[in-house]
């Protein structure tokens, strides 16, 4: 009777013991890691050398003098090389007219390559893969693209999959935060998101210069990822989620409609970029960093920053607002190591650069992506990520910030955690001789091709029909 007595009374905390335990299974179950990613390389004949840029810039029907101005003088300033890439039927001169069938062609090579190497290099199945992510922003066809691949790799029928269009170029954190909350509910799953955009469809015809720019910025990329919450898989992985956060200032009437697909006065399909972007931009920026950055940054940091912003309040009052030079800086090197930057383009690395206070150092690998693989929409900051892989940045224990802007108006960012030591297997930038990088001066084609063009000297690029 007394042993009975005895267990009984062991009951409460045998009880709080395993509600305890059960915690901690389930927290260590919901972690994201990223297994493996590979970067899209196109090959070689795809590139968009200056002098073919130019042609085709000269071969646009429906451009005057000043739309061709327009057009070099944004393409001289982009910050892109002449490595980047263009879908094949740019190269084939119908640009203007391409087929269904082209943009379909487009995506599945995307898909061969790059999932195709992934599955080979992880020697993950098919068969193994239970979450698949797809997000293609301006292209929506039937079968949609993840069925495509379901079928292209044959993989089994209770496969959960997703299909995102129009998440614009932060599409691929809008896939991430989608496979982490599906995470949290279920144990010991492998997820695939691939991340691109499709060029070919969306080439603007028009002279509208709101919506002829993102025929300059954007090329041809994409990425494959596979991530997990599987605790027997950590040690493989490369990168694990501490956090994410997503801003989205849509119910902006100004950010809605500052970055969105619509038609021309003509009637022409195009995407307008309008001249409220960067304020748009900034707002979201700043937004999203005043809840993210709690949730990295030490105590310490977040206390001087509070306690310089009081103080400056104080000893400024009755002065006005502070200038732009006396108001704090919060320092988030104190909680980051590394900065992915998307590549939407010179202006925008820049922007983000001077907001966070960053060196040249910082931001080199957005810098040479854009240089080298130009703005490939939601996947560039991969490639800005497999720079810094393949400059053997990354060591263990390191802490890398990610930030990407999309329509919407979205900014969207998360903190990675490196769990092991990066040395660039499989990366497309090893192809790229990466060695090279950052080159001593970085020669701008364009610039020294396009630079000396006035007003008055136009008439002379216009090739006479």
């Amino acid at each position: 009777m007394l042993f009975f007595l005895t267990i009984l009374s062991f009951l409460p905390l045998l009880y709080i013991l395993y509600i305890l335990l059960s915690f901690l299974e389930r927290k260590k179950h919901q972690k994201c890691y990223l297994l493996d990613y590979q970067l899209y390389k196109p090959s070689d004949d795809r590139k968009l050398p200056t002098e073919f840029c130019g042609d085709v810039i000269k071969r646009a029907k429906n451009l005057g003098l000043n739309e061709y101005k327009f057009l070099l003088k944004a393409i001289v300033s982009s910050g892109i090389g002449e490595e980047t890439y263009a879908p094949k039927m740019v190269f084939e001169g119908r640009e203007e007219n391409p087929t269904y069938q082209d943009a379909i062609v487009e995506m599945e090579e995307l898909f061969e390559y790059t999932i195709g190497r992934l599955f080979k290099r992880t020697g993950i199945s098919p068969s193994e893969i239970d979450i698949l992510v797809v997000n293609i922003s301006m292209l929506a066809c039937m079968p949609s693209l993840s069925s495509r691949i379901v079928n292209m790799y044959k993989m089994r029928d209770d496969v959960k999959t997703y299909n995102l269009c129009g998440m614009g170029c932060s599409a691929s954190l809008v896939s991430l935060n989608l496979v982490e909350s599906i995470f949290k509910s279920k144990k010991n799953q492998l997820a695939m998101v691939v991340t691109s955009e499709s060029l070919t469809p969306n080439w603007y015809t028009g002279n509208d210069k709101s919506m002829i720019l993102s025929n300059c910025l954007f090329r041809t990329g994409g990425c494959a990822m596979i991530l997990t919450n599987n605790p027997s898989l950590s040690h493989k992985c490369m990168l694990k989620l501490n956090c994410l956060v997503r801003t989205h200032h849509g119910a902006k009437d100004e950010s809605y409609g500052c970055c969105i697909e619509t038609e021309d006065d003509q009637g022409r399909v195009g995407f307008h970029l309008g001249k409220s972007l960067p304020k748009a931009a900034t707002r979201a920026f700043v937004d999203n960093l005043k809840v993210i950055a709690p949730k990295i940054l030490p105590i310490r940091e977040l206390l001087r920053f509070g306690i310089l912003s009081v103080t400056l309040k104080i000893l400024s009052k009755g002065k006005g607002k502070l200038s732009g030079s006396s108001r704090p800086v919060i320092n988030f090197k104190a909680g980051v190591d590394h900065f992915c930057l998307h590549t939407g383009g010179k202006a925008v690395i820049d922007t983000v650069a001077q907001n966070l206070d960053l060196s040249e150092y910082d931001v080199e690998p957005a810098r040479m992506t854009l240089h080298r693989f130009g703005n490939t929409s939601a996947s560039s900051v991969w490639y800005v990520l497999g720079y810094m892989e393949a400059k053997k940045r990354l060591k263990k224990g390191d802490r890398l910030f990610m930030i990407s802007f999309g329509a919407g108006f979205k900014c969207n960012s998360c903190l990675w955690e490196v769990v092991r030591d990066l040395e660039g297997e499989g990366n497309v930038w090893k192809e790229c001789n990466v060695e090279d990088y950052p080159p001593q001066t970085l020669i701008n084609p364009f610039m020294e091709k396009y630079g000396w063009i006035q007003d008055e000297d136009i008439e002379t690029f216009k090739v006479p029909e």
